[in-house]
């Protein structure tokens, strides 16, 4: 594995993983129930901060939303429903962030991501939060990690070339399975080869 050493513990980011996206409707992620022990087993075994992160729907459809939202009509849930509710426990510690864009990156993930620090992203959905939130995360100077059995995409051929695309970002963002990651970082004390 490559990359320049990420000094203390890396900040587990689990993006939008919400009703929304578990339950069958027009955003439905079919593997969305595998990768929520995977995401749990991180959590359990990493020290550093966890963030949760929610999307949630702009009621004003500013722009180029407006057309996004008439593909996914069925979508336009008020800013208050339990349709944007995270389906995981989330511990007390964690921060939840919540934004009307795929990109979750911004000034409220960057101050809980220390610049050189590593932020490690699960959820979904791979093809469009996750990838937006590492291309964001990346451009602003952050290592970024994600793990391929802690993401889900609308399909299995998205998933597989998502994974392509942000493995090319190498050594900026490195793409590995969990078990791969904790032997990595937990079991060796956040070495790196």
């Amino acid at each position: 594995m490559t990359g320049a050493p990420r000094p203390g513990a890396a900040t587990l980011v689990v993006i939008d993983m919400q009703r929304v996206f578990q339950d069958e409707g027009q955003w439905q992620v079919p593997r969305y129930a595998e990768i929520v022990p995977v995401i749990e087993r991180l959590q359990q075994e990493l020290e550093g901060s966890t963030v949760f992160t929610r999307f949630v729907r702009d009621e004003a459809e500013h722009g180029a939303w407006t057309a996004y939202y008439q593909r996914w009509d069925e979508m336009r849930y008020p800013a208050d429903s339990t349709a944007w509710d995270i389906t995981m426990d989330v511990p007390g510690r964690a921060t939840v962030l919540d934004a009307p864009t795929f990109s979750k990156w911004g000034p409220q993930l960057a101050a809980l991501v220390p610049r050189g620090a590593e932020m490690v992203l699960t959820g979904v959905a791979t093809d469009c939060c996750v990838l937006s939130t590492a291309l964001g995360a990346v451009d602003a100077g952050r290592f970024v990690t994600i793990i391929s059995d802690a993401c889900a995409a609308v399909s299995d051929q998205a998933q597989q070339q998502t994974l392509a695309l942000l493995q090319l970002l190498a050594p900026m963002c490195e793409v590995m399975t969990s078990e791969q990651f904790l032997t990595r970082t937990v079991r060796n004390d956040y070495s790196r080869p």
